[in-house]
C-alpha cells in the first residue's frame, strides 16, 4: 500500500498535478514500518491543510477482500484523511460531494474546488458478480460451489468510480476475472468520451497485491520488482511501457513484499515459529512433533512424509514413461479432466486420488494446481486422468467421487473422450512443432539461454514467421523474453540433463546457443547426434574445432560466431577483402577497432565505462597479452603492459568521440583466417574506450586492485566486533605494501593524504606519472568508493574481487540509460602497377533505445549490444532454416554464401554499416 501511495505521486505529477502522496518512498527506503507509517501520515496533513487538486478529486480507494491482505492495506489507508463509503454510494459520492460544498457557504472559493480527505471502499463477493438468474439473489456458498451460475459486474457496478484498485482478494481460475483486458479498455473509453470538463478523475493505477499473473485482473501479465515497481498498461493500444509517462494505468505487482520491511516480517515469522521451537528441539521423532509442525514437514529422514508423498507422484506423472505401459503394450487412449477442490493437501484428499488411478491401472496428469493461501482457504487441481478403455475410465471417475463424497469435497466431470495423450511438455511446444515425428525435426528454432542477447533472436524469428522455443535454466527469464511475442514458447531446460537436452533439441531444425561458452561444446556434441544445425555468438574454441569432422560426417553446421565481435566484424572485412581479391588487389594494411561503450550522455563517471553485466570478464581481458603485426613488424604486449600501451584516438568519420585504442589480444590469427597474412603488413584489431579509461586502469593495478590472490585482511572479519574490513582499510593496506616495496617513510603524511584522497598521495608513491592522471585516478575512486567505510562483502576474498564489487554496484547501466557500439574498419588496398592505393573505411555505429516507447510487440527495446550479438544470430539460423546454407562442419562467416544475406538482412533490420573510399 505504501509503495501505491508513492505511484500515485509520480503517476499524478506525469499527468500533470503535484500532490501529497510525492513526498512518500517506497517501503525498503525506510528503516521501519514505523517510519514508513510516519511518511504516510505526513503525506496525510498535507492533504488535511492544502487539499487536492480538483481535476483529479474525489480519489477513491477501491479494496477488493476482507481478509489479512486486505487489512494491512487498510490499516495504511487510514493515516490519509480519509471517509469509508458503501459499493451502493459510489454513483452518487460525485453529486454528495458537490452537494456538500455549495450548501458549505463559510468556505472560501479554494475550498469548494480542491479535497481534502481520500475515500475508501471495501468490496467483496457479492459487489463483484450476481447471479445469471435475475430472480434470484447472491448467495456465496452457492457462489463459491458455482461460479459458472454468476456473471461479473464489477467492471459495471464498481471500477468506474474507482481512482485506484487494491487487490487483495483471493481468486481461482474457475472464478470469473475481476477486470479484463476488454472491459478495462471500454471503461477507458467510456471515461473518455463522458469527461467535459477536462479532468483526471478516472481509473489511475491497480495495485494487484496478490500478484496473480494473468488472474483476476487479465492485463496483469508480469511481477514487478522492488527497485522498479510499476509499469504502465494502455488498453487502447494493448502496449506496456516502463515508464508512468502516457495515456492508461500503472500497475504495481511486486511479489516479495514482505522483504521491503524486512525487519517487521522476520520478526513476524519468528514470532509465529517461536512457540514451536522448544518441541521441535526435543522431538526424536516425527510423531512427537506438534501438529501443526507436522502438517508443515515435507521431508523426514530423507523420504518425503504421507502427506507429501504426492510430490513424487506429480513429477512422474509428467514423464513420457508415465503415460505408456511398456508390459503388454497398453495405450491409454481415453482420458478426461476432473477438478478436484477443497483441503487437497493439508487433508491429504490428493494423496487418497493419486492412490485410486494408480490402483486402477490408470494414469494422470496434474493439468493445473492452484493452492489456498490461508488455513480456510481451499486449494484447486485439474487432474487429466486416462485409462486404456472407456469402462476403466468411467470406474476410475466412479471411484474419485466416492472419495470426494466421503471427504466433503467437491468434484465435476468433464467430458470423455478417445484420442492420443501428450504430456504437458509437448502440449506446450505443439504449436512450435506440429506435424513432426520422432527424428523429423520441425522448421522451427531452438534458442537456449534467455538473457539480454536472446530478445532481438525471438523478436526477429518470430516477426519472420519461425516458431522460437525459449530454453533457460529459469523459467522466468524464459518467459521474460517470449512475453508478449507470438508463435513463442517458453521451457525450462538444465542443459546437463542430456535426456531432456536431447528431447528438445530433436524438436527443432536449428539451435541458438546463447549459453556461456563452455557449454557450447555440450549443445553442439548433443546437436550433432541429433542431426541438427547449431548457430552461437562465441568464438570457436580449440574443444569446439576438433568436432568439425564429426559434424561434417553428420552434414550438421555449426555456426559459431555470428555475434558483434566476433560476428559482424568478419563479414564486414570479408566483405570487402573479397571483393579486393576478385578485383586484382591486394591488402596492405587491416586495421579494426569494436567497443562496446555507454552513450555519451550516459558516460557520466570518471572512467567512462559501465557494464551491462559482471565486470571480472571485462576487467581479466585487460590483463591479456596482445600480439600485431605492424609495418612489417611483429608486436607484443605483456598483459600486466596493456593499459600503459593505449593511445589515444581520433576517427575522421567520427570526430566527436575522444576514444583510446587497445590492443586486442592475438590479431595475427586473424590475417591467416582472411587470408591476408602473406601480403599485409600490418594486422591489427583494436577495443575501443574513452579517453582516460586505461589511464586510470594501470594506476588502479599499480596500486595493486588487480591482484587476484587472497588477502590477508579479507580473509577474516577485524576488530572486536568482529566486522568486515572497510574499503578504506583494504585502501590503506595497498598503500602501506607499496610504501613497503619503495621504502618510503609514512611519518603520518600518506595517511592524511588517504583520508582526502589527495592526488599528490598517488604521484608520490609512483603509480600515476603525471598531475592530470593522480587527479584522474582520485576522482575515480571517490565515485567508485574506494575509500569508503562500508564494509567489503564477505565473498570479496582479493582486491580484485572488491573493485569488482564496487564497480558492479557504481557502474551499471540504468533501466533508461543508452549503450553505443563502434565497429570501424580500416582497410588500405593496393592494385596493380600505376593504380592508387584506396582505403576502404566502414563504420556501425548502434545506439541502444532503452526506456524509448513502442507500440510494435516485435520492436521491443534493447540495447545495442543486445541487437548486434541476437540478430545476426537469428538471421543465420534463418538462413540454416531455408537451407540457404551449404557448408557444413565447424563454420564462422566468413564465405559470402554466409556473410553477403546476413549483412543485407542486417540492413533491412535498421543496422546500416556507413562505407566510403579514401584516395591514398
Amino acid at each position: 500500500m505504501i509503495d501505491l501511495l508513492r505511484g500515485l505521486g509520480e503517476r499524478y505529477l506525469n499527468l500533470g498535478y503535484s500532490t501529497p502522496f510525492l513526498s512518500i518512498g517506497s517501503s525498503f527506503m525506510y528503516t521501519s514500518l514505523s517510519a514508513a507509517k510516519a511518511a504516510v501520515l505526513a503525506a496525510g496533513d498535507e492533504i488535511r491543510t492544502d487539499g487536492l487538486p480538483f481535476q483529479i478529486s474525489p480519489i477513491v480507494f477501491i479494496f477488493t477482500g476482507s481478509g489479512n491482505v486486505a487489512r494491512g492495506a487498510l490499516e495504511v489507508f487510514r493515516l490519509l484523511p480519509h471517509t469509508f463509503i458503501s459499493p451502493s454510494q459510489l454513483s452518487q459520492l460525485e453529486d454528495t460531494i458537490s452537494k456538500e460544498q455549495l450548501d458549505s457557504s463559510a468556505l472560501g472559493s479554494k475550498c469548494r474546488k480542491r479535497s481534502f480527505r481520500v475515500y475508501g471502499c471495501v468490496v467483496t463477493a457479492e459487489h463483484m458478480v450476481e447471479p445469471n438468474d435475475s430472480t434470484k439473489a447472491f448467495d456465496k456458498e452457492n457462489y463459491y460451489a458455482h461460479p459458472e451460475r454468476y456473471h461479473p459486474v464489477f467492471h459495471i457496478k464498481i471500477a468506474p468510480y474507482a481512482s485506484v484498485i487494491v487487490n487483495c482478494m483471493y481468486w481461482e481460475r474457475r472464478y470469473p476475472c475481476l477486470l479484463t483486458n476488454e472491459q478495462l479498455r471500454e471503461l477507458i473509453i467510456a471515461q473518455t468520451k463522458a469527461n467535459t470538463r477536462g479532468t483526471n478523475n478516472g481509473l489511475v493505477g491497480i495495485a494487484d497485491i496478490t500478484c496473480d499473473i494473468g488472474g483476476s485482473i487479465e492485463f496483469v501479465n508480469q511481477t514487478t520488482t522492488s527497485e522498479k515497481p510499476f509499469y504502465r498498461y494502455d488498453p487502447l493500444l494493448n502496449v506496456y511501457s516502463d515508464n508512468l509517462n502516457g495515456s492508461g494505468v500503472f500497475v504495481l505487482a511486486t511479489d516479495n513484499l514482505p522483504t521491503e520491511l524486512a525487519k517487521e516480517a522476520t520478526k513476524h515469522f519468528g514470532d509465529a515459529l517461536l512457540p514451536f521451537l522448544p518441541n521441535m528441539v526435543h522431538s526424536a521423532s516425527l510423531s512427537e512433533l506438534l501438529h501443526p509442525i507436522q502438517l508443515a514437514c515435507i521431508a523426514h529422514k530423507g523420504k518425503l512424509t504421507s502427506l507429501y508423498e504426492y510430490i513424487e507422484r506429480m513429477r512422474l506423472s509428467n514423464s513420457r514413461e508415465s503415460l505408456s505401459e511398456t508390459n503388454g503394450k497398453r495405450e491409454f487412449t481415453y482420458k478426461t479432466m476432473v477438478s478436484l477442490d477443497g483441503h487437497l493437501f493439508d487433508q491429504s484428499l490428493i494423496n487418497e486420488a493419486l492412490d485410486v488411478i494408480e490402483k486402477a491401472g490408470g494414469r494422470f496428469r496434474i493439468a493445473s494446481c492452484e493452492l489456498g493461501q490461508t488455513v480456510d482457504a481451499t486449494s484447486h487441481a485439474e487432474l487429466e486422468v486416462m485409462a486404456w478403455s472407456e469402462e476403466a475410465l468411467c470406474n476410475i471417475v466412479d471411484q474419485l467421487a466416492s472419495v470426494a463424497h466421503r471427504s466433503e469435497q467437491r468434484m465435476t466431470k468433464n467430458n470423455v473422450s478417445n484420442g492420443s495423450i501428450s504430456e504437458s511438455f509437448q502440449l506446450e511446444t505443439d504449436a512450435i512443432t506440429k506435424g513432426t515425428s520422432d527424428g523429423q525435426a520441425s522448421n522451427g528454432v531452438l534458442i537456449i539461454g534467455a538473457g539480454r542477447m536472446c530478445e532481438p533472436a525471438v523478436n526477429y524469428l518470430s516477426y519472420h514467421g519461425i516458431g522460437v522455443i525459449v530454453a533457460s535454466f529459469y523459467m522466468e527469464d524464459a518467459k521474460k523474453a517470449t512475453r508478449g511475442i507470438p508463435n513463442t514458447v517458453a521451457v525450462q531446460l538444465d542443459v546437463t540433463n542430456a535426456a531432456q537436452l536431447s528431447s528438445l533439441v530433436s524438436k527443432v531444425s536449428v539451435v541458438i546457443s546463447l549459453l556461456p561458452p563452455d557449454f557450447h561444446v555440450l549443445v553442439a556434441k548433443c546437436c550433432i547426434e541429433s542431426g541438427r544445425h547449431l548457430v552461437t555468438a562465441s568464438y570457436v574454441s580449440a574443444e569446439m574445432s576438433g568436432l568439425h569432422d564429426l559434424a561434417t560426417e553428420a552434414n550438421v553446421s555449426l555456426l559459431c560466431e555470428m555475434g558483434l565481435d566476433p560476428g559482424i566484424d568478419h563479414m564486414m572485412a570479408m566483405k570487402t577483402i573479397d571483393a579486393a581479391h576478385a578485383n586484382g588487389g591486394q591488402i596492405v594494411s587491416f586495421v579494426s577497432y569494436c567497443g562496446g561503450l555507454p552513450s555519451p550522455a550516459c558516460a557520466d563517471n570518471p572512467l567512462g565505462y559501465k557494464f551491462s553485466w559482471n565486470p571480472a570478464g571485462a576487467l581479466k581481458a585487460g590483463r591479456n597479452a596482445a600480439s600485431w603485426k605492424e609495418a612489417g613488424k611483429l608486436m607484443h604486449i605483456p598483459g600486466d603492459e596493456l593499459f600503459s600501451s593505449a593511445i589515444p584516438l581520433r576517427l575522421s568519420k567520427c570526430p566527436a568521440f575522444a576514444f583510446e585504442r587497445l590492443p586486442n589480444r592475438d590479431s595475427l590469427q586473424y590475417g591467416d583466417l582472411y587470408g591476408i597474412s602473406a601480403e599485409a603488413s600490418t594486422v591489427f584489431r583494436g577495443t575501443l574506450r574513452y579517453e582516460g579509461f586505461s589511464d586510470i586502469m594501470n594506476s588502479l593495478a599499480n596500486l595493486g586492485y588487480f591482484n587476484r590472490e587472497p588477502c590477508a585482511l579479507l580473509q577474516s572479519s577485524e576488530g572486536v566486533d568482529l566486522r568486515r574490513p572497510s574499503y578504506k582499510a583494504l585502501l590503506r593496506e595497498l598503500i602501506s605494501q607499496l610504501q613497503k616495496e619503495k621504502g618510503l617513510d609514512d611519518s603520518g603524511f600518506f595517511s592524511t593524504q588517504i583520508s582526502k584522497l589527495d592526488p599528490d598521495l598517488f604521484l608520490s608513491i609512483g603509480c600515476c606519472k603525471s598531475q592530470t592522471s593522480a587527479q584522474r585516478v582520485s576522482s575515480c575512486m571517490r565515485h567508485l568508493g574506494l575509500d569508503a567505510n562500508e564494509d567489503i562483502p564477505a565473498v570479496c576474498k582479493s582486491p580484485f574481487e572488491a573493485l569488482c564489487a564496487r564497480m558492479e554496484d557504481k557502474l551499471t547501466f540504468g533501466p533508461e540509460e543508452q549503450d553505443m557500439v563502434l565497429l570501424h574498419h580500416e582497410i588500405e588496398i593496393k592494385y596493380g602497377h600505376g593504380h592508387c592505393s584506396e582505403k576502404h573505411v566502414a563504420t556501425l555505429l548502434e545506439f541502444g533505445d532503452m526506456g524509448t516507447v513502442t507500440k510494435d510487440p516485435f520492436q521491443k527495446n534493447h540495447s545495442a549490444m543486445a541487437r548486434t550479438v541476437g540478430l545476426p544470430a537469428a538471421v543465420g539460423a534463418e538462413l540454416l532454416l531455408a537451407g540457404r546454407i551449404n557448408l557444413r562442419g565447424v563454420l564462422r562467416p566468413l564465405h559470402p554464401q554466409i556473410y553477403a544475406p546476413v549483412l543485407e538482412a542486417l540492413q533491412s533490420s535498421g543496422i546500416n554499416i556507413k562505407e566510403h573510399i579514401d584516395r591514398v
